[in-house]
């Protein structure tokens, strides 16, 4: 599976990524291996989308990176 996933991270913005495994990615975050979020943590797994195909796990956070993505995470209540 790959997944798409929503962090909130310690600034209360979110975070958008997709992986493989989403248990190693979480860890990565974690220790401090990602440097998109290495100065704000802690970061806590709000949600997360399973795909079995990678190239539209990709499209689908692409999506969620754009102006109507955005919207439809605030729509959704997914990250508050």
């Amino acid at each position: 599976m790959f997944y798409v996933y929503v962090l909130k991270c310690s600034d209360d913005k979110p975070y958008i990524g997709c992986a493989h495994d989403l248990k190693e990615r979480l860890s990565r975050h974690n220790k401090r291996n990602v440097p998109a979020t290495k100065d704000r943590l802690p970061v806590k797994l709000i949600n997360y989308f399973a795909f079995s195909n990678k190239y539209t796990a990709f499209e689908f956070e692409k999506y969620l990176k754009s102006g109507s993505g955005r919207a439809f995470i605030k729509k959704h209540k997914i990250v508050e």
